[in-house]
């Protein structure tokens, strides 16, 4: 019996956790869910699963977009059909809710932090919009933050530069989890600072908060070193800022800049994490680190999995320093 309820609580953590993500609607365990209610013959499990998502007041407040709130009713429908289970009637509710609201172009991505807070994401549905792919959060900014909720001591008590923030994701759950002193989030598209200032709002960031939090926009291009000196960070992170051919040799030379810009002190650790998509291009711009100057390495011990996103594509983290 207590590990029938185990397994149930699992089932039941994993669907919020992926539905608050909007993981793939396909990738969640559905046989489970199947099984389960094979099992024990009841709706119990779905009126339960009803209240972990759509029925959860953080559904209320920052809602996945009404797309995947409708494909995930009507697969849990069509599992429940499966499975010989008796019609729910808040589950008709829930997708009859769902069916008369208007498709928007933005909605919300909610990550679950270890603590059991969330942190909570505005976000466009589109990959590409506006020009940039600024406005999502992309799997490396998601294997940054478990990397660094894994070792809260490398950045506690630092001043920490983001390059290159999106929406915010790796940042907030620094901010969240590893205890910095000062945070600075950097982007360089309008658009994409909007939406992260908006974010770091959300998430109850800011001037006056613990850490102080500021978002300024920063061109790789035209960054000086007596700007990054007055930042004044310890610490460097970006994470999936290494896609594009024409921008990698600039971020090359900045983090030549960052890392000579405080003579006599301590070099700040700098760590890139890249989804490798293109090889040519992750490639390319390691040689770049080596034609600025300096050195990398693979940082290779594993993070814990927090957050639900795809694995498939290899993600490299690196440390690179002079």
């Amino acid at each position: 019996m207590a590990q029938r309820c185990g397994e149930t609580a699992g089932i039941l953590r994993e669907f919020s956790a992926s539905f608050f993500a909007m993981r793939r609607v396909a990738a969640l365990p559905w046989t489970a869910v199947e099984e389960e209610l094979q099992i024990s013959g009841s709706s119990g499990l779905i009126s339960d699963l009803l209240a972990q998502t759509c029925l959860h007041p953080l559904c209320r407040k920052f809602p996945p977009s009404v797309r995947y709130r409708r494909l995930f009713l009507s697969e849990l429908i069509k599992r429940q059909e499966v499975a010989g289970g008796d019609p729910l009637d808040e589950l008709y509710d829930a997708l009859a809710e769902v069916l008369g609201v208007k498709e928007t172009s933005e909605s919300f991505r909610s990550y679950r932090l270890p603590c059991g807070a969330f942190v909570s994401l505005l976000e466009n549905v589109a990959l590409i919009s506006g020009g940039t792919t600024g406005l999502v959060t992309w799997e490396a900014a998601l294997y940054l933050a478990e990397w660094a909720l894994d070792r809260p001591q490398l950045f506690s008590g630092r001043a920490v530069l983001e390059l290159g923030s999106g929406v915010g994701m790796s940042g907030i759950s620094i901010c969240r989890g590893c205890g910095p002193r000062r945070f600075v989030f950097s982007d360089c598209h309008p658009a994409v600072l909007q939406k992260l200032r908006e974010n770091v709002r959300l998430n109850g960031l800011g001037a006056d908060s613990l850490p102080a939090v500021s978002v300024n926009q920063l061109d790789w291009t035209t960054a000086t070193e007596e700007e990054l000196r007055a930042v004044g960070a310890d610490a460097v992170i970006a994470a999936d800022v290494v896609f594009d051919p024409d921008l990698t040799g600039s971020l090359a030379q900045l983090l030549s800049r960052v890392l000579r810009c405080r003579p006599g002190e301590v070099d700040p650790l700098v760590l890139i994490c890249s989804t490798v998509r293109n090889p040519q291009t992750y490639g390319g711009f390691k040689l770049q680190l080596e034609e600025a100057g300096l050195s990398h390495e693979v940082m290779s011990e594993p993070a814990a999995h927090v957050f639900p996103y795809d694995r498939t594509t290899p993600i490299e983290l690196l440390r690179v320093f002079r």
